[in-house]
């Protein structure tokens, strides 16, 4: 497992070496970060209260509709698909209409900053609580941080 590991942290290393030669001849962008899965069909979608723009509550991952076009807030980061199968592109945010942004985190389906919060609160096997936050390796795999 642990041969794995440094198998394919090598490989992102080496990939992310190789992009950024080509991103510092500019023609490459860098995106970190996963976009949401595809919407193979329109999804039911209820207006959000005292807005314009309606959700998407029946889906694992937040998706809002506004003025025809479909916004997802996912792995802290916004993307927006202009129809139904059609793929993410990511959205800097101010390129995200305000009455998108300003709607309420009661909303999501997945609330902003929730990822970052499973990432803290890992208790995977060899981990324990709070590996990653300057934990010592012995302290964690006995779980007592």
């Amino acid at each position: 497992m642990h041969r794995t590991r440094s198998l394919l942290m090598a490989a992102v290393i080496l990939t992310v070496a190789a992009v950024a030669g080509f991103a510092a001849a500019g023609d490459v962008t860098i995106n970190v970060g996963w976009p949401p899965p595809l919407i193979v069909e329109k999804p039911h979608v209820v207006l959000v209260p005292e807005t314009r723009v309606y959700r998407a509550p029946s889906l694992d991952f937040n998706v809002f509709v506004f003025d025809g076009k479909y916004y997802s807030f996912h792995n802290d980061r916004w993307f927006m698909s202009v129809k139904v199968g059609a793929p993410w592109t990511p959205l800097v945010v101010e390129r995200v209409p305000v009455a998108v942004r300003d709607v309420p985190a009661k909303y999501y389906r997945v609330p902003p900053g929730i990822a970052k919060k499973m990432d803290r609160d890992d208790d995977s096997p060899g981990q324990g609580k709070g590996h990653g936050r300057g934990c010592p390796p012995g302290l964690a795999k006995q779980g007592r941080c």
